[in-house]
């Protein structure tokens, strides 16, 4: 993504994908150019606060404006588009929406949750279907006449199964188990024994009680999981079996609610632990989905979110298509 300067704030938008984990913004030129970008802790409103998220975003947005050369000055653009982790419910889209408008960024401002933004960044127009997972796991849908489909993103309070850190405390879990006798063998055991260069899953458990191990850690056994899965684990096998009909539980939920299972729905998976659990389990995903909706289009998405909250800010301000199509093409990953 290149630099460059642009004249004048009425030729800019600023895009924001606030994560749990990390937060990334985007200056991006009318014509779809990326002028400038920034990478932050995550600024989800709901773990940090709102006043923290503020100034934490206000912080990489003036970041990224110097990396495109632009002067500080309010405003920064001619619109704002930030996405973010933990808005939930209307009433914290609608504080969080005051909260930075107050601080004169931009003539407009749409504030949203994250998933919309990665179904506009994976989608073709913005409406289908985006199942993500990071640390924790949501879904979301919008029907080409605007209706939209959404659940809270809470934990098990909420419903949730299946995040990042979940999947994480499923494998020390049965690891723990294995070791101790109350659970059936499993590879897990040693994996999680080796990960944590322990000499014992109970040496892992003393080190995370007695916060030698930040628990943040636990999210790292993801990726460990799924490969001792694919090896042939059976235990491991089950919980990414769960994992799959979870996701594809969203997926089926939102289509029906939206009447869509007759259609040729787009379907964008995305979020750390979707984009990297490798074809095999994605194609179990899709399978699950086409039983629902035969037609449907399910593809792990290939810009980053942000492309999503920066194509919505293209749209609120009228830019072309091509600008849009522009602005893909650049960003896409290889």
């Amino acid at each position: 993504m290149g630099g460059g300067m642009t004249g004048g704030s009425g030729d800019v938008v600023v895009a924001i994908d606030g994560g749990n984990s990390k937060t990334d913004v985007l200056i991006v030129s009318r014509d779809g150019r990326v002028l400038g970008q920034s990478r932050g802790p995550g600024a989800s409103p709901q773990n940090i606060g709102v006043e923290a998220s503020v100034r934490l975003l206000e912080k990489l947005v003036l970041e990224a404006l110097r990396g495109a050369g632009l002067p500080g000055e309010r405003p920064f653009a001619a619109h704002t588009s930030a996405y973010l982790a933990g808005l939930d419910f209307p009433e914290e889209e609608e504080i969080l929406h005051a909260a930075l408008a107050a601080r004169g960024w931009s003539d407009t401002l749409i504030v949203g949750n994250d998933t919309l933004a990665l179904l506009r960044a994976g989608s073709s127009d913005g409406t289908g279907v985006a199942v993500v997972c990071g640390a924790g796991i949501n879904g979301a849908g919008v029907s080409a006449d605007g209706r939209e489909q959404r659940f809270p993103a809470l934990g098990k309070i909420s419903g949730d199964w299946g995040g990042g850190y979940r999947l994480g405390e499923e494998a020390l879990w049965w690891a723990v188990r294995a070791e101790d006798g109350r659970g059936p063998g499993t590879a897990l055991q040693a994996a999680v024994t080796a990960h944590f260069k322990a000499s014992s899953v109970l040496e892992v458990v003393r080190r995370l009680h007695f916060e030698e191990l930040h628990s943040d850690s636990i999210h790292g056994l993801c990726p460990l999981l799924f490969a001792v899965a694919a090896g042939g684990d059976e235990v491991a096998q089950d919980v990414v079996d769960r994992f799959v009909e979870e996701v594809a539980l969203l997926v089926s939920v939102i289509l029906r609610r939206l009447g869509l299972t007759e259609e040729a729905p787009e379907v964008i998976l995305g979020g750390g632990v979707l984009t990297g659990v490798g074809a095999p389990v994605i194609a179990e995903i899709e399978r699950r989905c086409l039983k629902v909706a035969p037609r449907a289009s399910v593809q792990v998405v290939d810009v980053a979110p942000v492309v999503g909250a920066a194509l919505f800010a293209l749209d609120t301000i009228g830019a072309a298509d091509t600008s849009k199509v522009s602005l893909k093409v650049a960003t896409k990953r290889v």
